[in-house]
């Protein structure tokens, strides 16, 4: 089973995906990712002259935003999955 699988499964099974996504959302926030990210969409539509659709806006900055988002954010959303899994394990 993949760890990404296993994940899903953890989380759904403990209802602990919203509060995972809750805590995503707001370190995204504090780091100031998110607003960053709005400055960034904002020059794509400018460049664009404003002649793109959501999905083409998606597909530009995605990869660019993925990059973005702290290593430190990352580690700690890894940890704390780590964490239920091993708890998911023990019980």
């Amino acid at each position: 089973m993949t760890l990404t699988r296993a994940t899903d499964q953890v989380t759904i099974l403990t209802g602990d995906r919203a509060r995972l996504k809750d805590l995503l959302r707001l370190r995204l926030i504090e780091c100031g990712w998110t607003d960053q990210l709005r400055l960034m969409c904002r020059e794509v539509v400018k460049a664009e002259d404003g002649k793109v659709n959501v999905d083409q806006l998606v597909q530009q900055v995605t990869p660019k935003a993925r990059s973005m988002i702290p290593d430190t954010v990352k580690k700690e959303l890894l940890q704390k999955i780590k964490t239920l899994i091993t708890e998911q394990e023990e019980n």
